[in-house]
């Protein structure tokens, strides 16, 4: 691939970021707050698009209900367009609630279960007000012993609000749904991996999908091959990246194992350029979305660097010679098709992004310009964090 085709693949890379990565958030211990940090619906949306005047490839941002919640969101949603960006995924909010110390929609009590059904549904319709294709679902839902609940039961309880939810969604609207192997639940987990996600996105109906966090695997899982076959399916909805060391720590993507963001990527390169419409279509409405929480990082920083962390390894990943992998594929040159991909992993691709850059009018050097920034400047003049303690954002 030339460096021209590269460079117009890259022009229309698109990363969501989190209303949550710009406030406060922190551990089961304590939250730390960060000086400039946002404290409001509408600070967070002045700082993503902020992110995305520094990258260009950050042009919507996600909203978490409740901790979102505005009276009006058309007028939330116009706040958004006239600084530059859109409101992007709806991510409820099931495993807050004290109700929801058994389950949400797996609760044994009916009516705990209805009371987390609607509140799907509600963000349903926070869809429509917004305009977001997306509706990101997680669940805290699973038991910690051996005997506690009826496991097959929980998973009927489970598909039937799914269901429901899916049938209320716009015309153009998405669920997506993510799993997680533990935590907050020991024994098992309603949703605990990407097969228990597929198959009910794929009995659900054709809106469904899986989402696919990194954080959200056994050590050792290989996501990329989960990925590929996602793909081949027609089933892969988004991702929620991040980075993790030992379980679901929410660093920022790209720093404990680059290598496998870019085998991430890799793959998707490998379905742009398939053969197949059907494939190349469904890899072009993949969601490449962040899902961070920075407790110890400035907000600002954590958050430019996750997202220029994906253009690098998106940029390597377009640099690799495919005609040339091919071959050696074909021939079983097994050594020498693991040299050419790692030759594009090495490879230093900052000066064409600083290229880039410059020919879009766009910073040549996005944390020099942060930290010149008077956007920066301001939110730590004006902004102030309260010291709030727990693991949620303030």
């Amino acid at each position: 691939m030339n460096t021209e085709t590269i460079k117009a693949r890259l022009k229309q890379q698109k990363i969501e970021t989190p209303s949550w990565g710009y406030g406060n958030s922190g551990t089961r211990f304590k939250t730390f707050p960060a000086p400039g940090a946002a404290s409001t619906v509408w600070e967070k949306v002045e700082d993503a698009a902020f992110i995305h005047s520094l990258t260009g490839i950050a042009p919507s941002v996600a909203l978490h209900i409740p901790w979102d919640r505005v009276e009006d969101y058309s007028e939330l949603k116009k706040h958004a367009q006239d600084l530059g960006i859109q409101l992007g995924a709806i991510n409820p909010n099931v495993f807050q609630d004290v109700q929801y110390k058994l389950g949400s929609v797996t609760n044994p009590d009916a009516a705990v279960r209805a009371k987390a059904t609607q509140h799907l549904l509600d963000c349903v319709e926070v869809m429509k007000q917004t305009g977001s294709r997306d509706l990101s679902l997680w669940f805290a839902d699973g038991t910690n012993y051996l005997g506690q609940d009826d496991l097959r039961k929980r998973k009927r309880y489970l598909r039937e609000a799914l269901q429901q939810v899916h049938d209320r969604l716009p015309e153009d609207g998405r669920m997506l749904i993510e799993y997680k192997l533990f935590e907050p639940a020991f024994y098992h987990t309603d949703l605990a991996d990407w097969g228990l996600a597929y198959l009910h996105a794929v009995s659900i109906g054709e809106k469904a999908q899986v989402l696919v966090d990194l954080g959200h695997h056994a050590q050792g899982t290989n996501i990329e091959h989960i990925v590929s076959t996602l793909l081949d399916a027609g089933r892969l909805g988004g991702f929620h990246f991040n980075a993790r060391r030992y379980a679901d720590d929410d660093l920022v993507v790209g720093t404990t194992n680059p290598l496998e963001l870019f085998a991430i990527y890799l793959e998707i390169v490998q379905a742009e350029n398939d053969p197949s419409e059907a494939l190349r279509k469904h890899v072009s409405e993949v969601a490449f979305m962040i899902d961070q929480s920075h407790n110890i990082e400035h907000k600002l920083e954590a958050m430019l660097q996750s997202v220029l962390n994906c253009q690098e390894a998106y940029a390597k990943a377009l640099s690799v010679d495919f005609d040339l992998l091919t071959e050696a594929r074909e021939q079983g040159e097994v050594l020498k098709a693991n040299r050419i991909v790692m030759d594009a992993f090495y490879r230093d691709v900052r000066p064409l992004l600083r290229e880039l850059r410059e020919e879009q009018n766009l910073p040549a050097d996005p944390y020099a310009a942060l930290e010149e920034s008077d956007h920066l400047k301001k939110v730590l003049r004006d902004r102030q964090s309260s010291d709030v303690g727990g693991g949620f954002p303030s």
